[in-house]
């Protein structure tokens, strides 16, 4: 039952020696969290950039390294056994030394996002591996006192201030009680079975955790088997986190956790922000359980992780993608998602209402190698003419035509609200229609340029079309100018120009009445 709310401040709980938090318009209740509204800055950003970087970036052996490398067999495992020995004598603790991030400048990072057109940017602030990215209060394991030593956290804060972007910071710590738990088994066979790996030592206990039982390949994405111990210290963390750095977004990887301690932690988050911006919180949160995001009784904004939905999603939410790995991997050099990929994904996105948290894996030095810079350079060009259609935007009725837009169960392109559903894409084609609003203009993406075709037709805006009601008076393409088009029941038909404007997906202006 909950106690009084002076043991939370102005909230209620049942935890009561936890910090207080900033008193506010919000209690750490579902009911009062509803009264949540998505600020407007998040709605019209649509595009932001993620530095996923951190102590397993310095082995460049992809994501999950701490905990894959206690994994007898897999392949990470293998690669530390070959480079560094044994994980009874040489575990994850001994690599953070190897991050030192040589190269890594806050501030050209930020001016390179900005010009590709990132209105946010989101640091990773602690992983599962249970490494604090900034000058924490309750974690030694931190990037001031070892590795790079420096506040990476707070220097990405000052350049995304610097350079006028929304600041964000991810939490991945609330499962790594579990997910470090690999670091205390032994392996099974060979000349070290039986022999415990180092995160089994209790005097590493305070990197590994206390954890007693070994969720090896069976990792539960859940709250089970957690202590209250731990969802305290988890408090505490964040807490942390957002007081030095009030974030205008704050990411958790996974579901809000620890209902409680997370429903405080929110309205902490809010409450903070609230008191800087007269009142109006201005701070996102994001879950990836739509329970907690949900029209009517929301807490905060929904995030799909490596997804699309499957339609107009009712408030604004995200998805967040990387073009390669999440943590840096040299064997993924030269398999990034393309430009062109990283296009299709984010009209398709924000014509869902959506928003898109591209991560650049950073290496370990903290200097993105030369193909994510050509990624990051044809964003960068294809936003400087088609960005019109998409900061600020809204839905529209439907959020596209063409082949792959039909929700079929048996459908293997289909876009569903699940996690992890974007391996089914495929790269979309000048077939393939995107829409944006923004006051009464309406934008048609096509997305791409038709081969030996002198026109683009667009089905929905047909004069039979149920979507398209009103007139359409004026046609323009960006970068290009007015175009001649005609109208009836088979569409609208636009003449193209001799040369598309941009590489990948084009954007036409439309103007009319009561088309919106």
């Amino acid at each position: 039952m909950p106690l009084a709310p002076s043991v939370f401040g102005n909230t209620n709980s049942s935890h009561n020696d936890l910090p207080a938090i900033q008193p506010g318009p919000f209690t750490g209740s579902r009911a009062s969290l509803r009264k949540y509204q998505i600020p407007d800055w998040f709605r019209d950003a649509k595009f932001g950039i993620w530095a996923h970087w951190g102590p397993q970036s310095a082995i460049e052996a992809g994501d999950w390294y701490a905990r894959n490398m206690y994994l007898e067999g897999s392949r990470q495992y293998k690669y530390h056994v070959e480079r560094y020995g044994h994980p009874s004598k040489f575990g994850f603790k001994d690599t953070i030394p190897a991050w030192k991030a040589e190269n890594f400048d806050a501030d050209y990072l930020m001016s390179l996002y900005k010009k590709a057109g990132a209105k946010y940017f989101m640091a990773l602030g602690v992983h599962h591996d249970n490494f604090d990215l900034w000058n924490s209060k309750h974690n030694k394991w931190n990037s001031v006192k070892m590795g790079p030593r420096k506040d990476i956290v707070g220097q990405f804060r000052n350049a995304a201030r610097k350079h006028d972007l929304r600041f964000g910071i991810s939490d991945h710590l609330w499962v790594t009680y579990k997910w470090f738990s690999s670091s205390k088994g032994s392996d099974q066979q060979g000349p070290f079975a039986g022999v415990p790996y180092d995160g089994a030592n209790p005097a590493n206990f305070d990197l590994y955790g206390t954890c007693e039982e070994v969720f090896n390949k069976r990792l539960d994405w859940n709250e089970n088997g957690i202590p209250d111990s731990w969802k305290k210290h988890w408090f505490s963390r964040i807490k942390d986190l957002v007081d030095q750095y009030e974030p205008d977004l704050l990411y958790c990887d996974g579901h809000m956790p620890f209902e409680e301690y997370g429903l405080n932690m929110l309205a902490h988050l809010y409450n903070k922000s609230a008191a800087k911006h007269g009142g109006l919180t201005q701070a996102v949160y994001t879950s990836k359980r739509a329970e907690d995001t949900m029209a009517g009784s929301g807490i905060c904004v929904f995030d799909v992780e490596r997804g699309v939905v499957d339609n107009i999603w009712p408030l604004a939410w995200q998805t967040d993608t990387c073009i390669g790995d999440w943590h840096y991997n040299k064997e993924r050099v030269g398999h990034y998602k393309s430009a062109k990929t990283v296009v299709d994904l984010l009209v398709d996105i924000v014509s869902r209402n959506g928003n898109l948290m591209l991560s650049i894996p950073l290496p370990a030095s903290g200097m993105p190698d030369a193909d994510e810079l050509a990624v990051l350079e044809g964003i960068r060009q294809w936003m400087a003419v088609n960005s019109e259609g998409i900061y600020g935007t809204r839905p529209w009725k439907i959020f596209g035509d063409g082949p792959r837009t039909a929700v079929t169960k048996n459908d293997k392109e289909v876009n569903s609200a699940q996690q992890f559903n974007e391996r089914n894409r495929k790269d979309f084609t000048h077939e393939d229609v995107r829409f944006t609003t923004k006051g009464n203009t309406l934008y048609a993406f096509f997305m791409g340029w038709p081969q030996g075709e002198s026109h683009i037709t667009i089905k929905a805006l047909g004069t039979q079309s149920a979507h398209a009601t009103g007139t359409i008076e004026k046609v323009e393409m960006l970068g290009r100018g007015s175009l001649v088009f005609t109208r009836d029941e088979q569409g609208l038909k636009v003449m193209l120009p001799a040369e598309s404007p941009s590489r990948h997906a084009c954007t036409l202006k439309i103007s009319g009445n009561n088309l919106i």
